[in-house]
């Protein structure tokens, strides 16, 4: 068992010293990495998978068409979470300012790549609260392909504090919904820098029926949300409020 530790840590040192040795990539991102290299460093012992995996966008070595839309999709929440307004607006204006330079409109989707039309699902218009068209993002797949990974990776790049449930865990649908409740609708203030909430919900498979409709209970609840029927709108607030947060949903068998 010593021997063993013994080469654990040298082999450890040796990577440490290649990977000190290349350029370092901190500084194209935004911000916020340097918490992520205080628990590098104050975490030597812990296991390889934690240490050398990904936590920066650009060291995913998962599928960038998955990478790029989960990131799209999470950044139309920008309008509601952060108050910022969509860029796309102008590119759409521009090309409408001059249509004699448009293509011809017999067959639109003729020659469009499986991107642009993602892209253009994706760019659906807004609901009267500002929200995308959906609310829930589902990444399905086998085990060890780097789903639960990419939630969190793609939450932290869009600013968010990523907070992970477990549904197979909670058999309750009271403390689903708590759980579910606190993690939207509540703000973290410990360690978190005050950051909006992103929840991933991990096995959402292995949930109830009863808990998966909380979950739809809490994304509908829009629909309901601002009528004319007082004593529906009261109710509602008894419930809760309208989910303002983005919900990503991680399972096995789709």
């Amino acid at each position: 068992r010593r021997h063993v530790r013994e080469a654990s840590q040298q082999l450890t040192e040796i990577i440490n010293s290649c990977l000190g040795s290349e350029p370092s990539a901190e500084s194209l991102e935004p911000g916020g990495d340097t918490d992520l290299a205080a628990e590098e460093e104050s975490a030597p012992h812990c296991l390889w998978v934690d240490k050398f995996t990904p936590r920066r966008y650009i060291e995913l070595l998962s599928d960038d068409y998955t990478n790029r839309c989960l990131l799209k999709w999470l950044k139309l929440w920008d309008t509601v979470v952060f108050g910022k307004d969509k860029a796309v607006k102008k590119g759409k204006l521009s090309t409408a300012a001059h249509p004699s330079f448009s293509h011809p409109k017999e067959h639109p989707n003729k020659w469009k790549t499986k991107v642009q039309l993602t892209e253009e699902i994706l760019e659906a218009e807004l609901d009267q609260h500002k929200r995308p068209k959906y609310k829930v993002a589902l990444l399905c797949g086998p085990p060890g392909l780097g789903k639960t990974t990419l939630a969190h990776v793609i939450a932290r790049h869009a600013g968010y504090n990523a907070v992970e449930m477990n549904a197979s865990d909670d058999r309750s649908p009271e403390v689903f919904r708590t759980r579910v409740e606190a993690a939207t609708q509540m703000k973290s203030v410990l360690g978190a820098g005050e950051k909006p909430n992103c929840l991933i919900i991990d096995e959402i498979d292995g949930a109830p029926a009863a808990s998966i409709n909380v979950l739809l209970n809490i994304i509908h609840r829009k629909d309901v949300e601002g009528e004319g029927v007082t004593g529906v709108g009261r109710r509602r607030r008894r419930e809760g409020g309208l989910l303002l947060r983005p919900i990503i949903c991680i399972c096995n068998d789709q």
